[in-house]
């Protein structure tokens, strides 16, 4: 069974083609867990209607806002499968996603699997962008620069045992697959893009500043680098993000 991990906020526009796009899983031993992190408009309820049509469907309710990486945790705690897997509430699947991600992990016998995502802009139109998984990540590549997709990534519990998100604001995914890479990596990479994600507005990759500011932080504070050798690590970044990084334009 594949855990599925999706804390929500605020998602009233887009929580049920997230939604839509688990249950449409050809993969169907799965457990979608969403925790709601005290949401104020109609998330809630949506997602309930959900879960009184399929028990799969699990959700937790927040009573105060406490970010994504608490909810995260809430989630992982409670999670019963084999896999855990991450999809934000804006994000989306295609529907053989599982089922190649598990298949090639049966037959490398990797831990750790990603694959290549498509952006989508918040109206779901196509962005003609898509973002290439390499086809295999080691901990000191992805030291350099995040090259797994949050809404892609899955790892085997069974052989790694549960890993919780870093107390930290912003690029929690990073240093979790950090983590998990200095744990039991390599990750394989799956060439054929398997998930859509949503670009919105105020988002860390749509404002480049703020993303260097979090970066920064990921050397700093989570990883515990000195001031100096983080920002040997955000000029290595920044090199690898804007020059290295593989981006593909889709064809039209």
């Amino acid at each position: 069974m594949v855990s599925i991990i999706t804390p929500s906020y605020n998602s009233e526009r887009f929580i049920a083609t997230t939604i839509t796009s688990v249950i449409n899983q050809t993969h169907e031993d799965w457990e979608l867990i969403i925790v709601d992190d005290a949401s104020v408009d109609n998330t809630y309820n949506i997602v309930l209607d959900f879960c009184q049509k399929d028990k799969r469907i699990k959700l937790i309710k927040q009573s105060k806002n406490l970010g994504t990486g608490v909810a995260r945790n809430k989630a992982i705690k409670v999670a019963q499968g084999n896999y855990i897997a991450f999809l934000d509430s804006d994000d989306v699947w295609i529907p053989n996603k599982l089922e190649k991600q598990l298949a090639v992990m049966k037959s490398t016998k990797a831990a750790i699997c990603f694959s290549s995502y498509e952006l989508i802009n918040e109206q779901g139109e196509s962005l003609n962008k898509i973002i290439e998984a390499l086809p295999k990540l080691s901990y000191t590549k992805q030291l350099k620069c995040n090259y797994i997709g949050n809404l892609t990534g899955i790892y085997d519990v069974s052989a790694m045992g549960k890993m919780f998100i870093p107390e930290i604001k912003k690029r929690q995914d990073w240093v979790l697959w950090l983590n998990l890479l200095k744990k039991g990596g390599p990750a394989i990479g799956i060439k054929e893009s398997l998930a859509y994600y949503r670009v919105r507005k105020g988002s860390i990759s749509s404002n480049k500043f703020n993303l260097i500011i979090y970066n920064f932080n990921v050397f700093r504070k989570a990883l515990g680098f000195g001031f100096f050798k983080s920002a040997w690590y955000l000029i290595v970044f920044l090199y690898e993000y804007f020059f290295v990084k593989p981006k593909q334009t889709k064809s039209v």
